[in-house]
């Protein structure tokens, strides 16, 4: 039996993970709203602070670091809970620390104007060298969280031999050992990126750079999504009193993006000149690939709805949705963001397809794209999340619940009117990453401008729906009214589902797989950019 105080002091590291979260979504809100109302043309940025500081202050705050920061977070909880143990939580802090660190380096370079470069960082623009070693600080942080992680995993299997890892321990060690293979990309591209920044160097390969970007970039956005899919399967069913459809099933969904998530990230790179259309379409047809775990998902999210409707006696759809705790902020929040995952993947599609790409690739229905998918089933299911382990955290009740309920819908209907509007504008021509979009008056820019007053509506509603959490937040942290809640427990599988396979329950083997598979998605256009490097760029800054 572990006793109080080892219980409180991890439930601090995990609290400070959550609440740095919520403080990078906090600032990134401000900057975003700032955005939006610049695109409109009727709000001008201060010549002190322009608006691609804030379009990377905003990019780097909300896709790198909030993010980051609650997956973190959350795959500490979920450990700590599933393996008890005697446990130092020197490591763990060490993490945290290091990941602040390299946040407020990136951070400091961008505020004071040195590092307008967009949370891409794309060469040949060049940022401060202290913004590249920040962010690769953030990394290694990360992977320090991801060493605390496997470490429980290997002494719960020394001290269970025979047992197979709890299923909530398994997605989150699969999410890290994913997260592990694809940020060989953006240490790699450091490599090259900090000595050239530092001018120690005459110049970068830009091409070589922005493949091993993206060798990262496009598993980022599933790090995100198993960070929500662990919520999705092993908290939410708590929250009606259901069971996990399949474990075997859960663990093959896992399986799945660890191996598929990293050979795709060649189709963000479909208009540049320097790669083969053979790799293009090899990358193309992976990413069609890594679709299928989001639809077995959403096959096995709503066996578990249904599973639970039929035992109060309910069938068909209508009362099975009808069944659900609707009104709970933390099914609230991941059920709404299910519903916003439906346009996500739908645009995740069109971008796949060469074809489809080249109309939107320059377009604002990108950035319409990446936030339904980020801000729907990521952010929105982390939000309400964070309804349910603050409490559990603090030994407080949830201070206000009614506000948290309304933020989580504030939320979802924000995130509709953005990025539908985006999407219409994108596909009338409106361009992206531009702080001005009237191009003087043209007529063809006055077609899109409406849906651009209606994007920035919408940030305003997530606006406040940020805001609104953060109240929520900071208050059941500040209030005195204690709350009992018990052990803290997660969705245990369906009766009388079948055995899960034993080649399913060696994560460690996905992952060494995972390595051999994307060595040959990217050993051939690498070759072919290495063996022909072209011009070196010395590298400039625009701003």
């Amino acid at each position: 039996m572990i006793d109080s105080a080892a219980v409180r002091g991890e439930n601090r590291i995990v609290l400070a993970h959550l609440y740095t979260a919520t403080a990078a979504i906090v600032l990134g809100a401000i900057f975003g709203v700032f955005q939006g109302f610049v695109r409109t043309g009727a709000f001008g940025a201060p010549g002190w602070f322009d608006y691609y500081r804030a379009l990377t202050m905003h990019g780097v705050l909300m896709a790198l670091v909030f993010t980051t920061f609650f997956i973190t977070g959350l795959a500490l909880f979920a450990t700590y809970r599933a393996v008890t143990r005697e446990r130092s939580l020197r490591i763990a802090w060490f993490g945290w620390g290091l990941m602040l660190l390299g946040t407020a380096m990136a951070a400091t370079t961008i505020l004071r104007g040195d590092a307008t470069v967009l949370y891409t960082f794309y060469a040949p623009l060049k940022a401060s060298p202290w913004f590249y070693v920040g962010a690769t600080l953030l990394v290694l942080g990360t992977w320090v969280v991801a060493f605390e992680v496997f470490e429980n995993v290997n002494h719960f299997r020394k001290t269970n031999p025979g047992r197979p890892v709890p299923l909530v321990l398994f997605c989150v060690a699969a999410t890290f050992v994913m997260w592990m293979v694809a940020t060989l990309g953006v240490v790699a591209e450091m490599c090259l990126l900090i000595p050239w920044a530092f001018g120690w160097t005459h110049g970068v390969n830009v091409m070589l750079t922005r493949m091993f970007f993206w060798y990262f970039g496009h598993p980022l956005v599933y790090f995100w999504i198993m960070g929500a899919y662990v919520i999705w399967y092993n908290i939410i069913p708590t929250r009606y009193g259901g069971s996990v459809f399949s474990d075997a099933l859960t663990r093959l969904t896992f399986v799945m993006l660890i191996l598929l998530s990293t050979p795709v990230g060649i189709h963000h790179e479909f208009m540049e000149p320097g790669i083969a259309s053979v790799w293009k379409m090899l990358h193309t047809v992976m990413t069609y690939g890594v679709a299928i775990p989001s639809f077995v998902t959403a096959f096995a999210i709503f066996a578990s709805f249904e599973l639970f409707a039929i035992k109060q006696g309910r069938r068909g759809f209508i009362a099975t949705v009808k069944a659900l705790p609707w009104n709970d902020p933390t099914f609230s929040g991941a059920g709404l963001g299910m519903l916003l995952f439906i346009l996500g993947g739908f645009g995740g599609l069109v971008n796949a397809s060469y074809s489809m790409d080249t109309v939107v690739h320059n377009t604002i229905w990108i950035v319409g794209h990446f936030h339904v998918t980020v801000g729907g089933p990521v952010a929105l299911t982390f939000l309400g999340a964070a309804y349910w382990m603050i409490p559990r955290l603090t030994g407080r009740a949830l201070w206000r619940p009614d506000w948290a309920l309304f933020q989580t819908r504030l939320w979802f209907f924000g995130m509709l009117i953005m990025s539908l509007s985006m999407h219409v504008a994108g596909l009338l021509g409106a361009p992206r990453r531009t702080a001005e979009v009237g191009y003087m008056g043209a007529a063809a820019a006055t077609v899109w401008q409406p849906f651009m007053l209606l994007a920035a509506a919408g940030g305003f509603f997530l606006f406040v729906s940020i805001v609104v959490f953060a109240v929520v937040a900071v208050g059941t942290l500040l209030q005195n009214q204690p709350a009992e809640y018990g052990p803290v427990e997660f969705a245990a599988p369906a009766d009388g589902a079948i055995e899960t396979p034993a080649a399913l329950q060696h994560v460690y083997r996905w992952g060494a797989l995972a390595l051999v598979l994307a060595a040959l998605a990217y050993a051939g256009p690498l070759g072919d950019l290495i063996r022909h490097p072209g011009y070196l760029a010395p590298g400039m800054r625009t701003w």
